[in-house]
């Protein structure tokens, strides 16, 4: 056989175990990651059988229901879970308690201790989960330092607030390594509580896409403040990476109310792995900002949370 032949054969068969991989389906692992008081906690770890066994980068999914419902392994988000594992990534979903269970009266400006509270707890929990996934690194091929969370809702709310609180050494954050440092956030229609008004950053945060919708009534676009306290919403936030030069990328959704904690998982894979592409892996230092105007998508969602915690 002619040895030019011989060369461009080989130079394709590497593309053969790329190929079968993005054929099988993820393989899924539930484990627990710790158990807190009465409560095991556990989490799925999603992957495409090895090929190669090299280190990943990893992406820590927190699941959305105002910190009072919802699952890890819900339905709405296994499209997204799928679609990362195929590309590579180590995709893992947790649990993590629901502070505001058993709540009877919504959250608001002069009620903010239940929410504070059910954010602590989450925030403890993902912290949690991120030190098992650190000490069990080499078993499941991640990549320490690329180590991404990402949101829906309360969810999202949970990753912000948690690289937030690593930023500024909180007590929380101390149980993870101190040099430990996410490499980007990922939020669907969330928000930083702060008691010191508009969030600040002791260290640079990690390089965060927002996607919010500016009707959302439940968790607020903007910010809702009472003094220093209050929830800082995705449009606050991006005005704050823009000043401070902190790369970010903001997907405004014209018009629409909290759905947009969950359609982006499906509408929008290829916007968000272009950031995480961009930003984390090639480390491009970019402020972009997207206002998106759907004349066919109407809002759905629009309860408030006097509504929602009924």
């Amino acid at each position: 056989m002619n040895k030019y032949i011989i060369l461009k054969l080989s130079s394709v068969f590497w593309l053969i175990p790329l190929f079968l991989w993005a054929q099988m389906p993820p393989q899924k692992t539930t484990l627990t990651y710790i158990q807190q008081q009465d409560v095991e906690l556990k989490l799925d770890i999603y992957q495409i059988p090895e090929i190669a066994e090299e280190a990943r980068p990893c992406i820590i999914f927190v699941f959305g229901g105002g910190f009072k419902e919802g699952t890890r392994d819900a339905e709405t988000y296994k499209k997204f879970f799928d679609y990362f594992s195929r590309k590579g990534y180590i995709t893992v979903a947790i649990d993590y308690r629901l502070g505001l269970k058993n709540i009877d009266k919504a959250p608001s400006a002069f009620n903010q201790e239940p929410l504070d509270n059910a954010i602590h707890l989450a925030v403890e929990d993902l912290y949690w989960a991120t030190s098992y996934l650190l000490k069990n690194a080499e078993k499941y091929n991640i990549d320490p330092s690329k180590i991404i969370i990402c949101g829906s809702s309360a969810g999202a709310i949970i990753v912000l607030q948690a690289d937030y609180e690593k930023c500024n050494t909180a007590a929380l954050s101390k149980i993870l390594p101190e040099t430990f440092r996410y490499a980007g956030v990922i939020s669907f229609a969330g928000a930083i509580y702060s008691t010191e008004g508009t969030p600040k950053y002791a260290v640079e945060p990690a390089p965060t896409l927002f996607f919010h919708g500016s009707g959302d009534r439940l968790v607020p676009y903007h910010r809702i403040r009472l003094f220093n306290k209050g929830m800082f919403g995705s449009k606050s936030l991006a005005a704050k990476f823009k000043k401070s030069n902190y790369p970010y990328c903001f997907f405004s959704m014209e018009g629409i109310g909290h759905e947009v904690a969950e359609y982006p998982m499906t509408d929008y894979l290829p916007e968000i792995e272009r950031f995480i592409q961009t930003f984390i892996i090639n480390g491009k230092r970019l402020y972009i900002d997207v206002n998106v105007e759907d004349e066919a998508r109407k809002p759905t969602i629009t309860v408030s949370p006097k509504d929602y915690y009924k």
